[in-house]
């Protein structure tokens, strides 16, 4: 660039150090009969992470997240999530409760020691509570557990209620609270059929879900995720067998009835063809009567 003239000093003292004071300084006599340079280099180093601070979104929901560097030189970037170093950056298309926590994007430029940056990011994911029921009769024969799987945050209360004639054994116990999830169990022994009422309720709404529930005397099948799997492929596959067995009856079907036409058709053209046969016998009889009297 156009060197220009700082300073007429044998001591040049630079204060407020900005980005543009990169460059190369020379030092000469009045005459310039001597002459020294030395070239000085700012480093600088921005971070700018969007969006940042605390940010509260829905469950299902998409956010983009980006942290982008200005440096002097080539930096380092990396992603902790809850004072965890992460492999990758997050992206987020569908929001789920375990996206939740505390992100933190910083860099680093590795010429200048102590040369860093970072930004926060606390991000929320909100949703309605969601319940599911299951139920089963315990090895004692003697009760039976109803499990209420909860999801949703804020983390939502929960309430049982009882209709018809059972007693619940113990209070109600709940599993941890992770990731948005956790489940609230009963223990009964139902005298009679009953229905049970799981009540959860947070800030965003109220969900309300019954089971019936038989009497203790009639065993119960326990409904999870994996057993409601196998009895959906089940299902799959008792409902493939039954349209297998439609559509070969109907195939039979369609054979017999291609066959029983075919036999129809021939038996109507044989039917016909004795006819002719008989009709041309009995000519043939009557012409012989009448030539033997006329020949009479």
């Amino acid at each position: 660039g156009e060197t220009e003239g700082v300073r007429s000093s044998d001591t040049y003292i630079m204060t407020d150090v900005r980005r543009n004071a990169t460059g190369e300084y020379k030092c000469s006599l009045t005459d310039k009969s001597m002459m020294d340079s030395t070239t000085i280099t700012v480093h600088y180093l921005d971070l700018q992470l969007t969006p940042s601070g605390e940010v509260t979104k829905q469950i299902g929901e998409a956010l983009p997240v980006s942290c982008t560097i200005s440096s002097s030189r080539n930096a380092t970037v990396f992603w902790i999530k809850d004072n965890t170093r992460m492999q990758t950056s997050p992206s987020f298309s569908s929001l789920q409760y375990q996206d939740a926590g505390n992100y933190i994007c910083e860099t680093t430029l590795q010429e200048v020691e102590g040369l860093k940056k970072r930004k926060t990011l606390k991000l929320i994911v909100e949703g309605k509570p969601q319940i599911k029921m299951t139920k089963k009769t315990n090895t004692n024969k003697m009760s039976k557990t109803i499990v209420c799987h909860v999801e949703g945050f804020p983390k939502p209360a929960v309430q049982w209620t009882v209709t018809g004639s059972g007693s619940i054994i113990n209070k109600a116990k709940e599993t941890k609270y992770v990731n948005g999830k956790f489940s609230s169990k009963i223990v009964i022994a139902p005298e009679e059929n009953v229905t049970l009422t799981c009540i959860a309720e947070n800030q965003l709404e109220r969900t309300v879900t019954s089971l019936n529930v038989s009497a203790i005397n009639i065993p119960e099948y326990d409904e999870t995720e994996d057993r409601n799997g196998d009895n959906s492929e089940k299902v799959n596959d008792q409902a493939k067998l039954i349209v297998g067995i439609v559509v070969g009856l109907l195939l039979v079907a369609l054979v017999a009835g291609v066959v029983y036409w075919l036999y129809v058709k021939k038996s109507k053209t044989a039917s016909k063809h004795v006819d002719k046969d008989l009709g041309n016998i009995e000519e043939n009889k009557k012409l012989e009567e009448n030539n033997h009297k006329s020949e009479t």
